[in-house]
């Protein structure tokens, strides 16, 4: 688990399937209400308190967007209150939940030999396509979550890098395009 402040009363957590799963969790138990996903959510928000200092009481929104296989990220937002409101609702989180999903499968990579030896298992495997960004000093491959072998290609990407929590639609923004639609068989024709 991951924890990142975005704004004074926003902090964006990353959880990934080990992290769900470890605690006995998969991301549909979110709609079930069930005893564990609110333990989970109230041990997030213990641990977003004592990093950043916050103090979570009243409302709170919660957007969840899902990663495929890597996970969710989820953004935590919490309400104004006044002081009258605080006194009558302390101790009490109301959670509004909304869910997200994800077309794309994305990776960052801290090197670029790791992006290279992704692509050439990638090409072995049969798997073609994928665009390759850079992004403050790291490597970004996003790959169609459409794909036949889902579940391949994104054991074979964990080998080499971690999944990104940016979305890519920042990482289209802000990012630099490489190498669009064809990375894994342009860097192997041209790396192997």
């Amino acid at each position: 688990m991951r924890l990142e402040r975005l704004t004074f009363n926003k902090i964006k957590i990353f959880l990934t399937s080990d992290d769900l799963s470890d605690r006995g969790l998969t991301k549909e138990d979110i709609w079930k209400d069930s005893l564990k996903w609110q333990q989970l959510f109230q041990d997030m928000l213990e641990e977003a308190s004592d990093e950043f200092g916050l103090d979570f009481v009243g409302s709170v929104a919660v957007e969840i967007f899902s990663l495929q296989a890597q996970g969710m990220v989820m953004i935590v937002t919490m309400g104004e209150q006044n002081t009258e409101e605080d006194e009558l609702d302390e101790g009490i989180i109301e959670m509004q939940v909304k869910m997200e999903g994800c077309e794309v499968i994305l990776f960052e990579f801290a090197h670029f030999e790791d992006v290279l030896s992704l692509a050439s298992r990638l090409f072995q495997a049969g798997v073609t396509g994928g665009t390759l960004y850079s992004f403050e000093n790291t490597y970004y491959v996003e790959m169609d979550s459409e794909l036949p072998e889902q579940g391949k290609i994104v054991a074979l990407m964990a080998e080499y890098g971690d999944p990104s929590i940016f979305s890519i639609h920042r990482l289209a923004e802000y990012g630099k395009v490489i190498i669009e639609g064809s990375a894994v068989e342009t860097l192997v024709q041209y790396f192997q």
